[in-house]
């Protein structure tokens, strides 16, 4: 194993650890991949059966975009089982988007909430203003079992890094696993402060298109430039905070 790979390992781990720190984990289901370095634009993903709070750097499965488990003799993951519909979307995203590394996807409360609003995301919140016509939708075709949808799920990404899965939940990509963790935070946080507002009943305010506009663009132009695209670079600082946190928590997920 090369020293990115057990790098990228170790980043998706923490990922996995955050994601259930803040709540956003669903038991089993649900997962976060990184592509590793190589030609064969192979992923990593979690094994199928565990916990978020039980996946670790070692645990985590090798697979190939057919889904084939690559074995490690040292980590062994031979034995080891995938989720199937993990590995449709994230597959679909890996094989059409070179330029992603790391995709996130959750089935928390808000998110899916707002997956079910003909409307979805609205610009009523900074959070929200920042993915102003950057997110994109595809429309629930069931469990995302049939191989068939991956093309349907890259062309409705296209070269957004937001997708909200209709009747299904959030995902987030990013040319690293701080760059994804931070999109899709904010997104998470959009879909809360949404809810929340619509709640009350009363008329929500939506800025003019401009600042609208000017919003969405910044908060990219300052995502990319705080971001990591290299795993040797200095981190997202927001993403280095919450990994200090899980080291002071549970150092466990470097193992």
């Amino acid at each position: 194993m090369t020293t990115e790979e057990r790098e990228l390992r170790i980043q998706l781990a923490a990922a996995y650890r955050i994601v259930d720190h803040f709540g956003w984990s669903e038991l089993i289901w649900t997962r976060n991949t990184v592509r590793v370095p190589g030609p064969e634009h192979h992923f990593l993903i979690n094994p199928y059966g565990l916990r978020f709070d039980e996946v670790t750097a070692s645990n985590l499965v090798k697979v190939d975009l057919h889904g084939n488990i690559i074995g490690d003799p040292v980590i062994g993951d031979s034995d080891k089982e995938i989720n199937p519909a993990g590995f449709v979307i994230h597959s679909a995203i890996h094989m059409a988007r070179p330029d992603v590394r790391c995709v996130m996807h959750t089935h928390t409360t808000a998110g899916m909430a707002v997956a079910a609003l003909a409307d979805g995301l609205l610009p009523i919140s900074m959070y929200a203003l920042g993915y102003f016509e950057r997110v994109a939708y595809h429309d629930f075709e069931g469990p995302s079992l049939e191989l068939d949808e991956r093309e349907r799920l890259a062309a409705n990404l296209g070269s957004k890094n937001v997708l909200i899965l209709k009747t299904h939940g959030l995902l987030a990509c990013g040319e690293s696993v701080a760059q994804a963790f931070v999109r899709l935070f904010r997104l998470e946080r959009a879909c809360q402060v949404q809810l929340a507002a619509q709640a009350t009943g009363a008329k929500l305010a939506m800025p003019s298109r401009e600042v609208c506009e000017l919003s969405g663009k910044l908060s990219d132009e300052f995502l990319v430039a705080e971001g990591d695209a290299g795993y040797s670079k200095k981190p997202n600082p927001e993403f280095a905070a919450m990994v200090r946190l899980m080291d002071r928590k549970d150092p466990s997920y470097r193992l």
